[in-house]
């Protein structure tokens, strides 16, 4: 199964597409899409949605993992990641991509073991899981790829089809 695990933000959406193959990995390309502060709003979300329907196209990934947002301070910033959380589901969707979503805690738990882990075991576990010869940059980058790991480790679970769970 090859997944795309994105991180979304609005100056930095963190990417990643493994394969996940009876319980192994391969990571086949990370990245990120970032828009430069001082570049109107909706250029700065074209930019997000054509460059992720690009890569959409070029990986042809089974699924699509997404964070959920979870803020509790700035809401300018919410409502802009939250903005771009929508073009990012757009294409999805406009590429026939199924979009499954985790929260923070979902993806540490499913990473690290600990719910409450801190971002650099998040980042270290990641780098670990997938083979990688040092962690990916930006943040952004490798906690996207962390995304498509709990994908892995929870939505890919035939389990969940067998027994029929929602």
């Amino acid at each position: 199964m090859k997944i795309f695990g994105i991180d979304p933000g609005y100056a930095i959406v963190g990417w990643g597409v493994i394969d996940y193959k009876n319980t192994a990995f391969t990571t086949i390309a990370y990245g990120a899409i970032t828009t430069k502060a001082g570049v109107a709003p909706e250029r700065r979300l074209q930019i997000i949605y054509e460059e992720l329907d690009r890569l959409l196209k070029l990986y042809k990934p089974d699924a699509v993992a997404v964070e959920e947002l979870f803020f509790n301070t700035n809401q300018k910033t919410a409502i802009m990641v939250a903005e771009a959380r929508g073009v990012i589901i757009l294409a999805a969707v406009n590429n026939g991509v199924e979009i499954f979503e985790y929260t923070p805690l979902q993806v540490k738990q499913s990473v690290v073991g600990y719910g409450r882990a801190e971002k650099a075991q998040v980042i270290m576990m990641t780098t670990r899981i997938l083979g990688l010869k040092s962690a990916p940059k930006p943040d952004d980058t490798a906690d996207a790829l962390a995304i498509a790991v709990c994908h892995a480790h929870t939505g890919a679970s035939r389990l969940g089809k067998f027994y029929n769970i929602q």
